[in-house]
């Protein structure tokens, strides 16, 4: 069968070739303003959901890593494509990388004057008239906008409806793409945590081929397979969060625990504070259990603070090889993670949520600290 001329041109134009045609059905814009890169990569999941649900092109954004305590000392955005490759997503709708959107269709197709915010009326209260849409207000809002040299020109308020597809109808309608062309939002259009439902887009992130030469690298010349991967959120802010479970102020819906408790509300689980912030007796606990049902012969350590590298080798004698990168890219943490023959993550955290879609989609085995045998979810790949 041939290839429609659209979705040629849009693979082509995914591959850096040439202008791609304007997409009459609309785009989508959106700031990833929420969290670090596991939130990012939750509402993306929901962003490419919505843009297929109003058949309009999302211009995919660039990832915004955080660089405030090393050089440059600011937000650093990072193309899709610098980690994932952008071609795969086009099996589930169409996109055009942020970068190309503005530096191919926008000169002449969204210039400046005509460049429209979208937002909730309960957004645009924040301003100082109430009706302009707070698109660059503060970090990262602002210098991600600004990267793009985007300002905008007027405001288009809406309220009584969300981004949930029982609303598709009521978006199309209200914007139709020949009067609003560019659908341009101050955040994703998007839910957190990722909805059950959109779990299984995971399988349309597909590392790019630089990303998995790296890794592979780093997995042959350190690891030695069978090897468990292991994520431990522990600092000090992560501890800060943790405390709402003990005096109550969390339930077993806490940010990303979903993925453990399950999503129903009124059958979720329990969350344990050793499913949110492990001690080292819960850690040597889980790893003794999935070293030995694996015969694993090295631990790999993917953290945000102290690895307990010396502990964990004290646990087997010295038997077993324990390896902590922390790299300046968490991607590789989350690419190495990905290909153990074993993970135990966190329940609580979006980065372990990230690894936990992927190994599902690979019918790849995984549990959580304080949870040996995590309950299929509906959409289980």
């Amino acid at each position: 069968m041939a290839t429609p001329p659209l979705l040629l041109l849009l693979v082509m134009a995914a591959a850096g070739g040439a202008v791609p045609a304007w997409d009459a059905a609309g785009y989508l814009l959106y700031c990833p303003c929420m969290g670090r890169f596991g939130n990012q990569a939750e509402h993306f999941l929901g962003a490419l959901a919505f843009a297929r649900a109003l058949n309009r092109t999302l211009a995919v954004p660039p990832w915004i890593e955080y660089r405030h305590h090393r050089p440059p000392y600011t937000n650093l955005h990072v193309p899709y494509a610098e980690h994932f490759r952008l071609e795969p997503l086009l099996r589930y709708h169409r996109v055009i990388s942020m970068e190309d959107f503005m530096e191919k269709l926008a000169p002449l197709h969204w210039p400046p004057g005509k460049r429209v915010a979208y937002c909730f009326e309960a957004a645009a209260q924040r301003s100082a008239d109430k009706s302009t849409c707070p698109m660059k207000d503060g970090n990262p809002f602002g210098p991600f906008w600004d990267q793009f040299q985007v300002d905008f020109d007027r405001s288009e308020l809406f309220k009584g409806i969300s981004f949930s597809s029982a609303y598709k109808d009521h978006w199309i309608q209200r914007f139709s793409p020949s009067e609003h062309p560019v659908l341009a939002l101050p955040g994703a259009p998007a839910q957190f945590p990722v909805l059950e439902e959109h779990r299984p887009l995971q399988k349309y992130i597909v590392w790019s081929e630089e990303m998995v030469k790296k890794g592979e690298a780093y997995i042959h010349s350190l690891l030695v397979r069978p090897y468990v991967g292991i994520h431990l959120r522990i600092g000090s802010d992560w501890k800060n969060a943790c405390n709402m479970l003990k005096d109550g102020t969390a339930g077993p819906h806490f940010m990303a625990s979903p993925q453990c408790v399950g999503y129903d509300r009124s059958a979720a689980v329990p969350l344990t504070m050793d499913m949110c912030l492990p001690d080292l007796r819960e850690i040597e606990r889980a790893l003794k259990l999935w070293v030995k049902k694996t015969e694993a012969k090295s631990v790999y350590i993917a953290t945000d603070s102290e690895p307990y590298t010396t502990e964990i080798q004290q646990f087997f004698q010295g038997k077993i090889k324990v390896v902590s990168l922390q790299p300046e890219v968490p991607q590789i943490d989350l690419y190495v993670l990905g290909q153990a023959d074993h993970f135990i993550g966190n329940c609580v955290s979006s980065f372990t949520a990230f690894v936990k879609r992927e190994r599902d989609v690979h019918g790849k085995p995984s549990s959580f600290f304080g949870m040996d045998h995590p309950p299929r979810l509906r959409d289980e790949f």
